[in-house]
């Protein structure tokens, strides 16, 4: 998902349309979980941006996706830029016969 948000609507209030956002982005990593996963890997992994736009996103965890959508709220910014790209990736297993 590679997306601007506009926070300005002329007939939806900013805190619903910040609500709404975040349900989008809660419903994409949830449908994206859901993927079969290949053989080789143990879990989904993301990877994030955000920023003002595209060119000034920085990388920021998927936890931290909420706090900055909420940050551009407190900012009364007019839009903002978050890509959530998805992976496969796997654990480490660490050996128990080492110390």
């Amino acid at each position: 998902m590679k997306k601007t948000f506009n926070l300005t609507h002329e007939k939806i209030k900013l805190p619903r349309l910040i609500d709404a956002i975040k349900h989008e982005v809660k419903k994409y990593l949830k449908r994206e979980r859901r993927r079969t996963l290949p053989e080789d890997a143990d879990y989904w992994d993301f990877d994030c941006r955000f920023g003002v736009d595209e060119d000034s996103s920085e990388v920021i965890h998927v936890s931290e996706i909420n706090k900055s959508i909420s940050w551009a709220e407190s900012e009364n910014l007019d839009s903002f830029y978050l890509e959530v790209m998805v992976k496969p990736c796997s654990r480490i297993r660490t050996s128990e016969n080492e110390s």
